[in-house]
């Protein structure tokens, strides 16, 4: 069971990652800025969700370095997000349409996972 703690910096992380998203469409000039920061909310918010956020990024890390050796699906989705927040952060040119499409869905992705975990849902 998650406690109160985590629960909170979880739903703070989903809050700011939807407001960054949509701020990143509203102002197409500086969305790439903002959609990054919106996956690494996303992305925050699962690993408060799952527990010590330390621990995971821990072990995401170290699975990171053997990509060949996941055989965990829900581990490599946490891998492919930190490749996913690289790939964003050393685009200069970065498709606005597809960066939003995917940080979007990402986190859509979290906010499902949240509520799986908290057993509450979350107001858009």
């Amino acid at each position: 069971m998650m406690d109160e703690y985590r629960r909170g910096w979880a739903h703070r992380y989903l809050r700011e990652a939807k407001a960054e998203l949509e701020a990143a469409k509203k102002m197409p000039y500086i969305a790439p800025s903002l959609v990054l920061e919106a996956v690494r909310k996303a992305r925050n918010a699962i690993h408060y969700s799952l527990g010590e956020p330390a621990f995971i990024e821990t072990v995401i890390r170290e699975a990171a370095e053997k990509p060949q050796m996941i055989s965990d699906p829900f581990l490599k989705f946490l891998v492919n997000i930190e490749e996913l927040m690289q790939q964003l952060a050393q685009l200069e040119e970065v498709d606005g349409e597809k960066a939003v499409e995917k940080a979007d869905n990402l986190i859509q992705l979290a906010s499902d996972i949240v509520e799986t975990l908290t057993g509450e849902k979350i107001e858009d």
